[in-house]
């Protein structure tokens, strides 16, 4: 584990240190920049997802050893851990641990998106971000719980933790080889691939439909939740963007509710997920119903809670955005820093518990404890793209035998980080994956 923060920056770009709880922004370009707070993002609001919590169970001193390393690079006084109160134990444990490194325990509710960055750094500082802003840009630094503990370890990122649950006999948290394919890590973790109807990759809520078993473990993959037939969910997730925009032109009565509900709304952002929807039957209304959605951050509370009409808002938001980035529009707010939260912001959170029943989650064990796997694999494949930025370029070639944590793709030029084999063997064919066989 790493002592000393000579360097840091180096090394985690040379480990390949990414954000390991949502797009994979590389670490390293986020410690360039100074500020005062450090805040370690343990809230895990997702439904059926554990794997931050287990990690913090095992690996709570590594952890922090890792956030002070971090601390000191931005040069932070403060450190922050957010994290569930309905964790009474781990919270005293942390708590213990963390009070003699200078670092701060804060208890968030049990709701849903408590673990958005920009909900996170608003609960445990009453900072708002501007829309469109960094939490850089109120002095904060927002880092997962997996990011931190590989900054400890300081060595290349060869794994990934995430929950394999839902509709599983044996829901669990493992620690499996990047590039492993997700038929295989269903096997080695007791859920037969052939029994699965679905898979829902990230989580319930931020989450994509899997299209195939061959698809493979990335330094972003969160959780593998299966789903049987007839489930409601994956039917929602695979609704067809001409069938969502129909049926939300002739359903949606406008009620507003996704707005009323919509965590950056409640915190003063100018979204509104009730336009975005009447932009869809009003094509010719101007631009004052759309630009609002570039501060959308898609946790889909709207569409998958909110709406009474089981619209899409949440796609019709990312649907502006999308638009928008093409044309170079841009809301007039954006980087506005005087901003009100909502009045009813703090009484309008949406408990997980009811968010759990309302996605018909209710049958599932919401458990996933840490498990060791003896991972016996034939070939692992390793996308050299797994990250925000460049892919890594290849500097292995087929026929070349390669050792675990061996770098296989260096950083590029500009943002982005290297990539390492996550077992030892012969290389099979180098592209946009590398492969790697066990010979």
């Amino acid at each position: 584990m790493a002592t000393t923060n000579v360097s840091l920056i180096e090394r985690v770009r040379a480990n390949g240190v990414v954000g390991a709880g949502g797009a994979g922004f590389p670490l390293y370009k986020k410690l360039e920049r100074a500020v005062d707070t450090v805040i370690l993002n343990a809230a895990e609001c997702e439904p059926l997802l554990h794997k931050d919590k287990e990690i913090l169970k095992r690996y709570k001193r590594e952890v922090l050893a890792g956030m002070r390393l971090v601390m000191r690079q931005v040069g932070a006084e403060r450190g922050l851990i957010g994290i569930k109160d309905k964790y009474v134990d781990l919270i005293r444990e942390l708590t213990e641990a963390a009070a003699p490194l200078g670092i701060e325990v804060h208890t968030l509710g049990d709701y849903y998106p408590a673990g958005d960055e920009f909900i996170t750094v608003f609960e445990t500082t009453k900072r708002v971000i501007p829309p469109g802003g960094l939490p850089g840009d109120v002095g904060c630094l927002v880092n997962n719980v997996e990011t931190v503990l590989n900054v400890a370890f300081d060595q290349p990122v060869t794994h990934k933790y995430f929950t394999i649950g839902g509709g599983v006999e044996r829901p669990v948290t493992v620690r499996a080889p990047i590039g492993a394919s997700y038929y295989d890590v269903l096997r080695a973790a007791g859920a037969e691939p052939t029994r699965i109807a679905h898979v829902l990759v990230g989580g319930v809520m931020m989450g994509r439909l899997m299209s195939t078993f061959d698809e493979v473990v990335t330094r972003t993959t969160g959780a593998l939740l299966c789903f049987p037939h007839g489930h409601r969910l994956p039917e929602r997730y695979a609704t067809q963007a001409p069938q969502r925009d129909r049926i939300g032109r002739s359903a949606c009565d406008q009620c507003s509710f996704c707005t009323e509900l919509c965590p950056r709304y409640l915190i003063g952002h100018p979204v509104e997920p009730h336009l975005a929807m009447r932009g869809l039957g009003f094509h010719m209304a101007g631009e004052s119903m759309i630009l609002g959605s570039q501060f959308c951050c898609e946790c889909n509370l709207c569409s998958l809670y909110a709406c009474p009409e089981d619209l899409f808002p949440k796609d019709a938001c990312a649907d502006n955005k999308r638009m928008m980035r093409a044309k170079g529009l841009q809301h007039p707010a954006t980087g506005k820093r005087d901003i009100e939260p909502h009045s009813m912001q703090e009484y309008r959170h949406v408990p997980l518990s009811s968010l759990i029943k309302k996605l018909g989650l209710m049958e599932f064990q919401n458990v996933g404890p840490l498990v060791e796997i003896d991972w016996k694999l034939e070939r692992v494949r390793i996308p050299v793209k797994q990250h925000v930025g460049a892919p890594a370029v290849p500097i292995v070639k087929p026929g070349e035998h390669v050792k675990e944590g061996q770098t296989i793709a260096k950083a590029p030029e500009g943002l982005g980080v290297p990539v390492h084999a996550s077992m030892c063997g012969t290389v099979e064919s180098v592209g946009d994956e590398i492969v790697i066989g066990r010979k």
